[in-house]
């Protein structure tokens, strides 16, 4: 049975197809073996279990380690109300897991779980275990914050924490380590009727857990490398680990998400068994399309959080900088959700992201008036499947002075690269998909490259800011147009001046054609 590519829950060497994660592994191994407690928050579908898994099983191949793997995923909601539920069902799930490494220690939890009453009845019963064994105990909780608004919780860790700085007089837990998407140090929890939510977690103890699980090139290749082997698929596995984490930034799921795409989904239709460059870019274009609850999750928060979502629109839409400071709670929140990272300032986590929020975002941005008149005809599509750029927009820059008047300058400054980008879907009608730079600097611009069929052109979009930046700006589209080996480009301004022209220009700049609209 052949290996498949794996994006739900743990995977396991032997039936997946794998990164070379082992140094993230052996940087966390220390950590255990120093004794640390720590937590691993990270976005949904970051690899979180998949590590927790790894670190059991080899701890739990050395002779004096025994570690116990759980989870609070789908722990019922009566069983965080009562101590005493709370404690024997811990107990008995410690029990099952020890009963294959150490049916002794097992059997021991198992009755005592049948004895325990309250939190203190719990810790004894710790104590009393780890002092029958000599080996180190390591307590790992998968999926920790599934439950964690609640006193039961707090009490939990401060018992935890408790043992932790009594452990030079007592035995306790070697190391703990708690993963889940946030971290319990900086909790808002309310946990009275009335009461404010507020910063309240006794797990002050814990160490900083600073391992990248991002996926890296180097990492993503000996995945691809294992593949191909087994399957006698053709593919430039370095030129493929590189491409791919120019989408993803690393993101494991996306990473794995789309290797399952390009094997379960393109390669049955070729006749060449091989991964291709356009096969990639096609296979990015239809995962951002595809509802999945990984871009769920990322739509919630936005929707959920209107300042995340205002913050976000300004870095991505407006192109304002925003400074990263990870100390401001709308940063971290974004951090800690997976959807920005540090860039030069705050930037959105991978092109995938973006384009998922683009796209979202332009869904929000309702027009006015209908697209419908201006938008259909051929006139936009010329033979040999090339598409008629300048045909767009000049077309876009009549709809914007036909249905827009003065009064909408406001919404035009804010919504107008929006406004285009859903005049342009339509058009693209599925023969064709754009991806959208965004650039951070002062011009503010917007790059979208647009792939129609096999061919390629680059709009850039930005607001007119006078004659210097004007120049400026030509200079960065030359640049950018010399980096894809491309001969014209195209330029809209949108320029809210009050003696604004309604310019088309044919532009000639060091070797490149420009035709540049103003709306």
């Amino acid at each position: 049975m052949s290996k498949e590519f794996n994006i739900t829950g743990k995977c396991y060497r032997d039936r997946h197809y794998m990164a070379d994660v082992s140094k993230k592994l052996e940087q966390t191994l220390k950590m255990v073996e120093r004794g640390d407690y720590f937590i691993i928050n990270r976005p949904r579908q970051y690899g979180k279990t998949t590590t927790l898994y790894a670190i059991s099983e080899r701890l739990n191949q050395m002779d004096n380690y025994l570690a116990f793997n759980i989870s609070f995923e789908g722990i019922g909601y009566d069983i965080f109300q009562e101590e005493q539920a709370f404690s024997s069902h811990l107990l008995k799930v410690m029990a099952r897991y020890a009963n294959v490494y150490a049916p002794q220690i097992g059997s021991w939890l198992l009755e005592k779980s049948s004895t325990v009453k309250n939190m203190d009845d719990f810790s004894t019963a710790i104590t009393e275990f780890i002092n029958q064994t000599t080996k180190k105990i390591v307590l790992i909780i998968d999926e920790v914050d599934k439950s964690s608004n609640n006193q039961l919780f707090l009490d939990f860790l401060g018992m935890l924490r408790n043992k932790y700085l009594s452990q030079d007089d007592f035995k306790t837990f070697h190391s703990v380590v708690l993963a889940g998407v946030h971290d319990v140090k900086s909790l808002k929890l309310k946990l009275r009727p009335g009461e404010e939510q507020k910063y309240n977690s006794p797990w002050n103890i814990a160490a900083e857990y600073k391992v990248d699980l991002n996926f890296y090139p180097n990492e993503i290749k000996p995945m691809l490398d294992d593949y191909v082997a087994e399957r006698g698929v053709k593919m430039d596995t370095a030129w493929m680990s590189e491409r791919l984490f120019y989408y993803t930034s690393g993101y494991p799921f996306l990473v794995s998400k789309l290797c399952k795409m390009m094997d379960e989904e393109v390669l049955p239709t070729k006749e060449i068994q091989e991964w291709t460059e356009q096969d990639l870019d096609k296979t990015v274009q239809s995962l951002v399309l595809e509802p999945n609850t990984n871009f769920e999750n990322v739509i919630k928060n936005l929707e959920n959080n209107n300042d995340l979502y205002e913050l976000t629109y300004k870095m991505l839409i407006e192109n304002e900088y925003q400074f990263y400071n990870l100390n401001d709670p709308l940063v971290g929140l974004g951090v800690m959700l997976g959807i920005f990272k540090n860039g030069r300032g705050i930037r959105i986590h991978n092109i995938i992201y973006e384009e998922l929020i683009f796209q979202y975002m332009t869904s929000k941005a309702k027009s006015k008036v209908s697209l419908s008149e201006y938008i259909t005809g051929g006139e936009f599509h010329l033979p040999n499947r090339l598409l008629n750029m300048e045909a767009v927009l000049t077309q876009f820059q009549a709809f914007m002075r036909e249905q827009y008047s003065k009064k909408d300058r406001d919404f035009i400054e804010r919504q107008g690269r929006l406004i285009f980008l859903a005049f342009l879907k339509p058009i693209l009608s599925g023969a064709g998909y754009d991806f959208k730079e965004v650039q951070i600097s002062e011009e503010r611009r917007l790059d979208v490259t647009i792939t129609y069929y096999e061919h390629k052109y680059v709009a850039e979009l930005k607001i007119w800011r006078g004659d210097k930046a004007h120049k400026e700006g030509l200079k960065q589209l030359v640049d950018y147009l010399d980096r894809l080996n491309l001969n014209k480009g195209y330029l809209i301004i949108f320029d809210h001046s009050e003696a604004k022209e309604w310019t088309i220009k044919r532009i000639r700049t060091k070797g490149k054609k420009i035709f540049a609209v103003w709306v």
